[in-house]
């Protein structure tokens, strides 16, 4: 038994990742329209009908450009915080929003989604672990620092999604204007390659088998930059850049043998926080 995983899209442009089993599966963010997440799903082999739920990380709009239209056609939860709700102003029907904390597990089909708590500009911002079968995906982006939460989390999974948004030389020698300079790197904007680095070599567990890389910045990173500096101590996991242009390969994650190649078959229909 195993998950599949996938990104839709990553980066500041519209973030959607897909995980899910053979019956049931999630969105985590859905920041891309639902003409193109529609798309993106059948190029892959997914089915819109397995999918049960949105899950929403916090109301940037680049995380919830595609939930309304996807929640009424097909008639999905969506699972946000009341602070979130409050401050996304989503139009979605009362009947399809439900409302999650921080380290309780929702449970949906065989899924179990677990929320925590993150460091980001937004208004109650959270990650997420999504488990079945004694596997863990994380899904871990628009992070300010490396908090305990997200570094106790990393540690647990078979496979995750990190961002690692920016080249701290790139960053600091590029075009952006010094307050968005400091807002990105201020603790509460997003991780650089370099902090999310020191995550992966320091507390990935030996049985993680594929890290894909998320939310690069356009200007201020370079994929093969990226790529190769993950890849270099990676250490038998599958080291995977996630596109702000197209979907990734859909990769199947179990929880006792490392596989590298995209083995879904296609079907048809030191931070503490607080």
């Amino acid at each position: 038994m195993s998950l599949f995983i996938a990104s839709l899209n990553s980066g500041s442009n519209g973030n959607c990742y897909y995980i899910g089993n053979e019956h049931d599966a999630v969105l985590i963010d859905a920041g891309i329209s639902c003409k193109e997440t529609e798309k993106r799903m059948l190029r892959l082999g997914l089915s819109m009908y397995k999918v049960r739920a949105i899950f929403i990380s916090h109301e940037h709009s680049d995380h919830i450009n595609g939930v309304a239209v996807l929640a009424k056609k097909y008639q999905l939860k969506v699972y946000v915080t009341p602070k979130t709700m409050i401050s996304c102003g989503l139009k979605v029907d009362e009947h399809l929003i439900m409302h999650f904390r921080g380290y309780e597990a929702e449970q949906i089909g065989n899924l179990a989604i677990t929320a925590f708590p993150k460091f980001h500009d937004a208004a109650d911002p959270h990650s997420f672990i999504i488990s079945y079968n004694d596997i863990n995906i994380g899904v871990f982006t628009d992070i300010g620092a490396p908090c305990n939460h997200v570094i106790q989390h990393f540690a647990k999974c078979h496979a995750a999604f990190l961002e690692a948004n920016y080249d701290d030389t790139m960053l600091e020698q590029g075009r952006y204007p010094y307050h968005l300079k400091r807002r990105i790197r201020g603790g509460h904007g997003h991780l650089s390659n370099a902090q999310a680095l020191e995550i992966f070599c320091t507390h990935k567990p030996a049985y993680m088998s594929h890290l894909l890389l998320a939310h690069l910045s356009k200007d201020n990173n370079d994929v093969d930059l990226v790529h190769n500096l993950f890849n270099t101590h990676a250490n038998g996991t599958h080291v995977v850049v996630a596109s702000r242009f197209v979907e990734s390969e859909v990769y199947q994650i179990s929880n006792h043998i490392q596989t590298t190649q995209p083995a879904f078959e296609r079907e048809v229909g030191q931070f503490s926080l607080f």
